[in-house]
């Protein structure tokens, strides 16, 4: 008898070059996303500030607990740049987990089933399924 399960899988990302300046690229174009966010975030403050309305003050906590997300969302990018430039080529970097349906037969050895699968992939082509 045969069955067919879902089972989580794994996709690394080997660091080459070519994926660490688009990790970066990326990194940085979130930054720059996230920077003119607040600018407009503290744009639309400055004109709830003159309306001078009672639900000025509510609209005013609003924007400032947007604002800090968004510079708190900064600080982890900053972070994450610092680490990229610090890890070597050829480092191994979680991508997403997927879910992938395998077929399960008696005799099938479970632990080996059990044990979550790795896909390893190098500037865009799969290299290794572990």
């Amino acid at each position: 008898m045969r069955v067919k399960v879902v089972q989580k899988v794994i996709v690394k990302q080997v660091l080459t070059e070519q994926s660490k300046e688009k990790l970066r690229h990326k990194f940085i174009l979130e930054q720059k996303g996230l920077q003119n966010e607040i600018e407009q975030l503290r744009f639309q403050l400055k004109k709830i500030e003159n309306m001078k309305k009672p639900s000025a003050a509510s609209l005013e906590k609003q924007f400032e607990k947007e604002q800090k997300t968004r510079l708190e969302k900064l600080r982890i990018i900053d972070f994450q740049l610092e680490q990229l430039n610090l890890l070597p080529i050829g480092s191994e970097l979680e991508e997403t987990k997927l879910d992938a349906i395998v077929e399960v037969k008696e005799g099938d050895s479970w632990e080996e089933f059990k044990s979550l699968q790795t896909i390893l992939v190098k500037d865009g082509i799969v290299i290794e399924i572990r």
